[in-house]
């Protein structure tokens, strides 16, 4: 989740917000690559997930990065994050672990940003007794045994979060995600890549599924996190079947969003709880709390962040339906992504699959993948199936975009670790299971050391 976001001063009317989405468009040379993911910090000895003091402990984490030129962010006197060079380093209400990667040329480059920063926190965690894990879901460890982020917005989810759905508190103290981040050049394609991102988000679900198991035992999932978002505020979540509606723009998402409940305001330092009234009340000064508070752009800003779609719309798409997962799989995400959104022929070839299946078609899938993953059915195919074309349309777009690194590769080698998925037919939460219930003979400790990824 986001540090506060800076987007300008006061809201002059509904058409500022609306144009803050619109001028997020970009020429198709200005489009890039944003990579974020998450991971878990545990101590080596324990297997227990870190504090934020201590040692091992999230903050001599964040101050052990320093050295390699991150600056920091504080609140309330403790370090939250690091920025650099358009990049951010920050924590999730458990201590989870976040890079969000800067706005990069390729998939090459966001990589190479990737394996910079696991070299990094190869160096700080050896030096702290702390191990990194990829997965969807916490596996072992409880709710009392996670530990709370000294940050004031996470302190106001947590109070509101119960209130409005059953899983809210699972979904931020135990749940890792894996995102990529792309650009629109306009109304039009932002529109037509929102449609393909939600529809196909379930495939890529059932490719990224890795969060098998809760406190120690298997939770019935292959993707515990994205059941989890089925529960956790249906009022900012789900599958926007209004994306798909005749008159679908800027100014429609808009209005979705000052409908969508907020979470607070940011002011010198301090967040103001509103937790459960509109955006649209906070402009028509409708909040007794923040009466004399003049909305500016930057709440706007703040408030995108805290919508949670399985596609998210602020002046670029995020798509959001991976689990947390194995290092070498991380960078098959944007490979994925960038294949079918950078290059028109993927892109017209992504929307013909996916345009006449209904809202409950899309739901449906959204619905069995958290369960079934590939052998979830679909019309007269399985989400295998649907995985297949899908990897083979990226493919091709790849090719064709024609993004090559020094040795004169294509981005489409990224996409082989999920390619091998597809063929073998099972997902890496099926691998964990079958290593759970044999080898492993039901105790997950291996888990540390094995999928370490250090």
């Amino acid at each position: 989740m986001s540090i506060p976001q800076s987007a300008g001063g006061p809201i002059g009317s509904r058409d500022d917000l609306i144009r803050h989405l619109a001028d997020g468009a970009k020429s198709r040379s200005e489009w890039r690559v944003g990579t974020e993911h998450e991971k878990f910090v545990y101590d080596l000895r324990t297997h227990k997930p870190l504090a934020y003091d201590g040692r091992p402990g999230i903050r001599s984490l964040l101050e052990g990065m320093r050295r390699f030129g991150w600056e920091p962010v504080e609140e309330g006197g403790n370090i939250i994050g690091l920025v650099q060079n358009g990049a951010s380093l920050s924590l999730e209400p458990g201590g989870q672990f976040e890079l969000s990667g800067a706005a990069l040329r390729s998939v090459h480059e966001t990589c190479g940003e990737l394996d910079t920063h696991q070299r990094q926190l190869r160096e700080v965690c050896g030096e702290i007794g702390a191990g990194v894990i990829g997965l969807g879901f916490a596996p072992t460890w409880s709710m009392e045994e996670t530990h709370q982020m000294p940050k004031g917005r996470y302190a106001i989810m947590r109070r509101y979060m119960p209130k409005v759905g059953g899983y809210g508190l699972e979904m931020m103290f135990r749940t890792c995600t894996v995102q990529v981040n792309l650009d629109y050049s306009s109304e039009a394609d932002m529109v037509k890549k929102f449609r393909v991102g939600l529809a196909l988000q379930p495939i890529a679900t059932a490719l990224f599924a890795n969060s098998p198991f809760r406190e120690g035992r298997p939770n019935g999932f292959l993707s515990y996190r994205s059941h989890i978002w089925t529960d956790v505020d249906n009022a900012r979540a789900g599958m926007l079947p209004f994306v798909f509606e005749e008159g679908m723009s800027f100014e429609r998402y808009v209005d979705y969003a000052l409908d969508v409940p907020m979470y607070f305001v940011f002011r010198d330092g301090k967040y103001i709880d509103v937790a459960g009234r509109s955006f649209r009340d906070f402009l028509a000064r409708r909040i007794p709390e923040l009466k004399a508070v003049a909305p500016t752009m930057n709440d706007w800003a703040d408030h995108l962040t805290t919508i949670f779609p399985e596609v998210r719309l602020k002046r670029f798409l995020e798509m959001r339906g991976a689990d947390g997962g194995a290092w070498r799989r991380i960078c098959g995400l944007p490979a994925l992504w960038v294949g079918l959104y950078y290059d028109q022929t993927a892109l017209d070839a992504a929307y013909d699959l996916v345009k006449d299946w209904s809202a409950e078609e899309r739901q449906q899938l959204r619905d069995s993948v958290p369960t079934l993953a590939f052998r979830a059915p679909f019309r007269r195919h399985t989400v295998r199936d649907l995985a297949h074309e899908m990897l083979e349309i990226a493919s091709a777009g790849l090719r064709r975009r024609a993004a090559l690194d020094s040795m004169g590769s294509s981005e489409d080698g990224f996409l082989a670790p999920l390619r091998e998925l597809v063929d073998r037919g099972y997902t890496r939460a099926e691998e964990l299971l079958k290593r759970f219930h044999g080898e492993w003979s039901g105790d997950l400790a291996p888990l540390f050391t094995e999928y370490n990824f250090l």
